[in-house]
């Protein structure tokens, strides 16, 4: 290999010799031409001594001196070209002089290398050409110091970017919840359940995450698009038992265009506008450029108290000098329901479509209701869909301002949804009785008289970040509040719950985030500590004389310190017991979490790191009766978890 790089190094030394004397014949040629058009008659020696007939001088025409300030043109640009080639070759020497070894080519695929302006080109045999670039980050978004460099493959005008990582990552708990390292926040256990007797252990490299980002320019905008996927998604015949074949998970997959005058549009899947930024208003894309301050976790369930969503939206940005960023996004709309004792009388959405969204089932139970009047309960099954999906009336729109005033970063946004369902004030109405229904009496239960319900909901919230210490210390904090927005949180805790006569009834919800994060040249050290809450949202129905929705001070909580056998309505073993009586709907979550990484090889081969991260979780809920009328009772789920994370991340 030495032999080789000796070689490499004498024969572009000798391509520097010869493009010397390339060089020093040039100047000779420019130096002629300039001294031939400087050169007058007047000046000329004379030719004989008979001046009288000596032959007359040739005239030099505008078209003569016209011709030779060309030339000279020429010469000079032909000069700048060889000297940019004379820098591109000594460039090259350096670099094989500061390294041992050098890739052995076969004799027909001979390469030569030259670094210049930070790209590396190499020409083959054939005269192709293979532009491998060391991106720098975008006007937009400082470079990340803690990246290594990143190798892009330029073709046919625009720049091929690839990256991601490989993990290899292990989840432990003290209570098990069955899940991989994404840790469900909202499904932590009551203390009856027989999970709390046990621990669990999860391996996983599902968090493995490939991308590819394009770039590339016209006139005075740039275009870029960006693709990410890992495998945390789970498809119908999906098992850990022998082949682990977990379907593909889209993460993101946009295009932008940004113009040189500030504006920029965009569209796709992406992180929603909610969610925080560290510098203006740009999208991510995780190669360096990554401007989205997610907690540095393990977890990709991230921290409890931090907002955010990745989703469909379109987005206009207008950015201001980058100091001041405004941005208007439309985004993708979903509602999530938590209500209790409600009666049959109302549509909200339906089981995902096959073929479409997850229309698989997880279970089907029997349960019965006595409609008002009747003197039998009518008894029905109920199926539960793993995704259900609410049919949403128009989009929801996020806008934000940023401001980088030049200490700390900061953003004010607010968040419009609005959430539709379907009351049918007949679905309960018994045979032969009376009641609040437009047919009258006798029909039994029946959609005369359906009708659409829409409710308004949304928010605001604000974001702050400050460096110290030449950004090796970073404080930040994050509000958000409102009603219907509980989806946006990492808890996911309910948007809206029902009303006793079928309508939506919104949740009003908070959420709330610290972070503190220490960043030195291998290792970084992070801490979070963030809070969720839902308000109680309950009605009394009348007609059933039942309370119903969420967070009802007098739904039954009794049962939630008593374990119950396992279930037998599926395969033995695999169904833990269901407790009763134990509404437990959640009040708040709360999360404290410590960790660091820290990275063995950062470089131009990519970037080698180990993280360990260990956080603790409680799941308050609000009180309900206990087992004498009128105590309340407050069951909280607890768990304590250790990660750890082996990443390579490509160069």
């Amino acid at each position: 290999m030495r032999c080789f790089a000796k070689t490499q190094k004498e024969r572009i030394e000798n391509s520097m010799k010869a493009t010397n004397k390339i060089l020093s014949t040039a100047l000779g040629l420019a130096v002629l031409a300039v001294g031939s058009w400087a050169e007058s008659p007047a000046s000329a020696a004379p030719a004989a001594k008979d001046a009288a007939v000596a032959p007359a001088p040739p005239t030099i025409t505008a078209a003569d001196v016209q011709s030779l300030k060309d030339a000279l043109a020429a010469q000079q640009l032909q000069i700048e070209r060889l000297t940019q080639q004379l820098q591109v070759q000594q460039s090259a020497v350096q670099a094989l002089s500061k390294t041992d070894t050098a890739p052995v080519q076969p004799v027909q695929q001979q390469q030569f290398a030259a670094v210049t302006n930070g790209a590396v080109v190499r020409q083959d045999g054939t005269g192709s050409a293979l532009n491998l670039q060391d991106t720098q980050a975008p006007p937009d978004a400082k470079p990340n110091p803690l990246e290594s460099p990143v190798i892009s493959i330029r073709f046919k005008g625009i720049t091929i970017t690839p990256g991601g990582f490989a993990a290899a990552e292990f989840v432990r708990r003290s209570r098990a919840l069955a899940a991989d390292v994404p840790t469900p926040f909202n499904s932590l256990t009551m203390p009856g359940a027989s999970q709390n007797s046990l621990s669990e252990f999860f391996g996983s490299a599902r968090q493995s995450r490939p991308t590819v980002y394009i770039d590339g320019r016209m006139k005075n905008v740039e275009f870029s698009s960006y693709v990410s996927a890992d495998f945390l998604s789970a498809a119908d015949t999906s098992t850990a038992t022998q082949t682990n074949s977990y379907s593909l998970r889209l993460r993101q997959a946009w295009g932008q265009a940004k113009f040189d005058n500030g504006w920029s549009f965009l569209g796709g899947q992406m992180w929603s506008l909610v969610t925080e930024n560290k510098e203006g208003i740009q999208p991510s894309d995780d190669l360096g450029r990554t401007n989205d301050a997610r907690p540095m976790t393990i977890d990709p369930g991230y921290n409890v108290g931090f907002s955010f969503a990745r989703q469909y939206a379109i987005r206009v940005t207008k950015d201001f000098n980058h100091k001041v960023a405004f941005a208007v996004s439309m985004e993708n709309a979903q509602g999530t329901l938590t209500t209790h004792g409600n009666a049959n009388n109302f549509l909200l959405g339906a089981a995902g479509a096959t073929n479409s969204y997850n229309d698989a089932v997880t279970g089907c139970s029997t349960s019965s209701f006595t409609p008002t009047g009747a003197t039998s309960p009518t008894f029905f099954t109920t199926c539960t869909p793993a995704g259900s999906y609410t049919f949403n009336p128009s989009p929801d729109i996020v806008a934000k301002v940023a401001f980088d005033p030049g200490f700390g970063h900061y953003e004010v946004f607010g968040l419009f949804d609005r959430f539709r369902d379907r009351v049918f004030p007949c679905a309960n109405f018994a045979v032969g009785t009376t009641g609040p229904c437009p047919s009258g009496t006798g029909t039994g239960p029946s959609a005369v008289g359906a009708y659409n319900v829409s409710k308004n909901g949304g928010g605001f919230g604000a974001n702050a970040r400050w460096n110290f210490d030449h950004k090796h210390i970073v404080f930040g904090l994050h509000a958000l509040g409102g009603s219907g927005i509980g989806r946006y949180g990492a808890a996911q805790l309910s948007d809206m719950s029902i009303h006793a006569d079928g309508s939506p009834y919104l949740i009003k919800n908070s959420q709330g985030l610290a972070s503190l994060e220490w960043h030195g040249k291998k290792l970084d050290v992070y801490t979070y500590t963030g809070a969720e809450f839902d308000a109680r949202s309950a009605d009394y129905d009348a007609a059933t004389k039942t309370y119903v929705g969420y967070g009802s001070p007098q739904f039954n909580n009794s049962g939630c310190y008593t374990e119950t056998p396992p279930s037998t309505a599926v395969t033995a073993g695999f169904n833990p017991g269901a407790l009763s009586k134990c509404t437990a709907d959640t009040r708040a979550d709360i999360e404290g979490t410590i960790g660091f990484w820290y990275r063995f090889y950062n470089g131009p081969r990519g970037r080698f790191q180990f993280g360990t991260q260990y956080s603790y979780v409680t799941r308050q809920t609000w009180s309900g009766t206990g087992f004498t009328k009128g105590v309340g009772v407050t069951p909280e789920g607890l768990d304590g978890m250790v990660f750890t994370s082996f990443r390579y991340y490509l160069p």
